[in-house]
């Protein structure tokens, strides 16, 4: 076998086109390659001149200096509601629907429309009217449905969109697409990338945190809704807990001193350093991060949890539920704790809003669940002036449809999975408030006016924050990759 040439001394890892490229082994490659991320990562982390001691290169995947342009949000918090709430029974008023309920819906609005298979056997598709009272409410005379009250009072703070539309029609694309911007899974979620792209501000607590209300039923919520994806480990979603261990394994053994703890992360950071000078590894930077952080969390999540030196005023507007850890009440005030802190994206998911069957009943047990929490949050970020750069979010994957799905009978239905319009509100962090954008026919079945694409959402939020879409990108595979894939627009009119 011939031996291999020596490198040329104007040799660089990154010109993928030069002959001695070919001539290296994949090891050497990837190391060559992990050479300008690793040793900044590092140098960052431990403080030190990383690049004495190894060669840098720019990368290729370095996010772009950011933010572009003046942010109106620092962080948001967003109240992911699973399983496709029904608009029709909440924010969308539609008379029409009542005036017509039980006749079958017109060809004529279907358009030829693909069912799912829960409702497309069926031999007729009878529409269904709303059981609950529609009023208008504030300066603004955005339409609430009786089951949110507490909402209704905050409706000159909200910006509420009807006219959401998605390609997605199940569960699972569904909530992959609205968290990652794509229907398949293994693209980094919507925190991830502002992580990515803006880092943190507090080195305490992760800046992506999640949050699920404990004992719900319904769609299962994967891990790859707050996963890095092809991004660097550190930037996925660190999930929060109701109990004792808010974060799994962060407690020390019993007979373990954090000063023991803190010499054996030394000695560990030691190790993963004499590592790194042998095979230069942007992962070995990360797990070196990931201790670190780790170890920080170990006093910084049982203060942000301890609800001690909350006043009990304040949790009592949060509703009777918000002193069960776990509960979507307890996640909305700490939710606040976190945006006090620092942390920039708080994802906060409630499922159980599919309601195919049983929905008088299902939807206002839901409703009762959330509404006053969300609607307190608001106002207590209003009240300690930190709505005008926090950015709500409240809304689910897809709507429901203006038909009853099984069986209707005089006091029950369902509604099945609908695409092609629903409603979500947002509230402070730069939106227009008491703005109701976009509209829907009269049967509710279609957008009549000011489609907003779950792309052009994501561009909202992230201009919101400063970034440029477009511009937001990764470099994987040969491809530059951004949230908003090749699509998406800022829906100017509802930024402030």
């Amino acid at each position: 076998m011939n031996p291999r040439p020596p490198p040329s001394p104007h040799y660089s890892p990154l010109c993928t086109g030069h002959a001695q490229w070919l001539s290296l082994s994949r090891r050497e490659c990837l190391n060559r390659l992990a050479l300008g991320l690793g040793g900044i990562a590092l140098a960052d982390l431990l403080g030190r001149d990383a690049t004495a001691a190894t060669p840098t290169a720019p990368s290729l995947s370095l996010p772009p200096s950011l933010p572009h342009f003046t942010p109106k949000a620092k962080r948001i918090i967003y109240l992911f509601q699973s399983g496709g709430p029904s608009q029709l029974d909440l924010y969308d008023y539609k008379p029409l629907l009542n005036q017509r309920h039980g006749e079958q819906l017109p060809d004529s609005v279907r358009g030829g429309q693909r069912l799912t298979g829960m409702s497309g056997n069926q031999s007729s598709i009878p529409i269904a009217g709303s059981p609950f009272k529609f009023s208008q409410h504030g300066r603004s005379g955005a339409w609430f449905s009786e089951l949110l009250p507490h909402t209704a009072k905050i409706a000159d703070d909200l910006c509420i969109i009807r006219s959401m539309h998605t390609e997605s029609i199940n569960h699972g694309p569904g909530v992959t697409f609205m968290q990652t911007g794509s229907q398949i899974p293994g693209r980094p979620s919507f925190g991830s990338w502002l992580d990515y792209g803006l880092g943190s501000a507090n080195a305490n607590l992760p800046s992506f945190v999640v949050l699920i209300t404990k004992d719900k039923k319904g769609q299962p919520l994967m891990s790859h809704l707050w996963g890095a994806g092809f991004l660097p480990a550190k930037h996925q979603g660190v999930r929060f807990r109701s109990g004792a261990d808010p974060v799994l394994y962060l407690n020390n053994p019993a007979g373990v001193s954090p000063e023991n703890r803190r010499l054996a992360l030394d000695r560990l950071r030691e190790l993963h350093e004499h590592q790194f000078a042998g095979t230069p590894d942007a992962e070995i930077s990360a797990r070196i991060a990931n201790y670190e952080m780790a170890f920080n969390l170990q006093t910084s999540v049982p203060e942000v949890t301890d609800l001690k030196d909350e006043p009990a005023h304040v949790i009592d507007t949060y509703g009777p539920d918000a002193r069960k850890p776990g509960s979507f009440a307890a996640n909305c005030l700490l939710a606040r704790r976190l945006a006090e802190r620092g942390v920039k994206f708080i994802q906060l998911y409630h499922q159980d809003w599919d309601h195919h069957g049983g929905l008088p009943g299902g939807i206002k047990r839901e409703c009762q669940q959330t509404d006053q929490p969300a609607a307190a949050l608001v106002a207590d970020l209003k009240a300690r002036g930190m709505l005008d750069d926090t950015l709500v979010v409240w809304g689910g994957e897809f709507g429901r449809t203006n038909y009853c799905q099984g069986q209707m009978t005089a006091n029950n239905f369902g509604r099945d999975h609908h695409p092609r319009c629903f409603s979500l509100w947002m509230a402070g962090g730069g939106m227009k408030p008491g703005v109701t954008y976009g509209e829907t026919e009269d049967y509710g079945y279609n957008i009549a006016k000011d489609p907003v694409h779950i792309h052009d959402l994501h561009a909202t939020i992230l201009h919101l924050f400063g970034v440029d879409h477009e511009r937001l990108t990764y470099k994987f595979q040969g491809r530059r990759y951004r949230l908003t894939d090749v699509f998406g627009k800022v829906v100017k009119d509802i930024v402030a």
